[in-house]
């Protein structure tokens, strides 16, 4: 099954009711009314191919549905999404977060519940604050599929290092659980080192060489986004796909290539179109009233596990 076909049916399963949610402000029309809606879709950065999907994806269900999604890019930068949510209290019918700080957005996103503006988070949670919906993927679920098939490449024994992704996210925190469990089931496999590369594949770069100088008999690397695997990547040179084996988490594109280049030995595919996509109808959703009393509506999207043996089901 190709990757868009199995987005899709993801996307019909995972959609379900929201939270009632009133919309206030002269500003704002609900949707179905002769104003288009305007959602802004409040995004941690633009310098990720992973955000760069979740954004088309949005975009793509904002035409459908005839939404007028504003996007604003925050650069990986509490303060300036803070000024960014700020604005959109005041011109926004709802504003769709994934934010750099899951409890540095909070206060912003309060002001956002005082404005009455329905806030529907993507791919990770808003502390301090209430979300009509969280839409985001099974991620501790899919640590342990990430640490199953990183301990299955280096023979269930050996060092292994972790690359963290951004402090404070729910995502990193959440991928990192479920590796620590998943890891947890192999007594002969010791975690040795665990450091942040801020999801950032150059940051990754450095980060893996220091930490190979330390500890250079590890034979894996779990890095929580592909774009840090492929900073590994790029710090084992050679090594990479023989002597240590990286495993990563997305899917993305680059990812898939380096499955295919033998350099990374597994990914986490994610769906990041089908959340923008999935977050804009929640957001739609939320604008019109909600469906009923039944509170904040998760949607957990399944996550597949990658690897060389499987990798062309998700490449055209």
């Amino acid at each position: 099954m190709k990757l868009t076909s199995f987005r899709k049916a993801a996307t019909v399963t995972a959609i379900a009711a929201l939270v009632a949610t009133g919309t206030a402000g002269c500003n704002r029309t609900p949707a179905g009314e002769a104003d288009r809606p305007t959602v802004v879709l409040s995004l941690s950065t633009l310098n990720n191919p992973f955000f760069v999907e979740l954004r088309d994806g949005a975009t793509a269900e904002a035409k459908k549905q005839n939404v007028d999604l504003e996007i604003v890019d925050a650069q990986n930068d509490s303060a300036t999404q803070a000024n960014q949510l700020a604005t959109a209290a005041s011109t926004a019918d709802a504003v769709i977060l994934n934010a750099v700080d899951s409890d540095a957005a909070g206060p912003a996103a309060k002001a956002l519940n005082e404005a009455d503006v329905p806030i529907v988070a993507v791919d990770r949670a808003v502390n301090g604050a209430d979300v009509a919906s969280f839409v985001a993927s099974d991620n501790v679920a899919g640590g342990e599929q990430a640490a199953k098939a990183l301990a299955e490449a280096i023979g269930e024994k050996g060092e292994v290092i972790v690359l963290q992704g951004v402090a404070g996210t729910s995502a990193s925190r959440d991928r990192g659980e479920g590796f620590t469990k998943g890891i947890s089931a192999y007594p002969n496999i010791t975690v040795v080192a665990q450091q942040t590369a801020n999801f950032d594949r150059a940051t990754a770069l450095d980060v893996t060489t220091n930490l190979l100088q330390a500890h250079p008999n590890a034979v894996g690397v779990f890095a929580e986004n592909d774009e840090m695997g492929l900073g590994a990547i790029q710090a084992l040179g050679s090594r990479a796909g023989t002597d240590v084996q990286v495993a990563a988490f997305d899917g993305t594109e680059d990812g898939l290539k380096a499955i295919e280049a033998g350099t990374l030995s597994s990914t986490i595919a994610q769906q990041p179109a089908e959340l923008g996509a999935l977050a804009v109808d929640q957001a739609v959703k939320a604008v019109n009233g909600g469906s009923g009393d039944e509170g904040p509506s998760d949607q957990a999207v399944e996550v597949i596990t990658v690897t060389k043996e499987n990798v062309g089901d998700f490449t055209e």
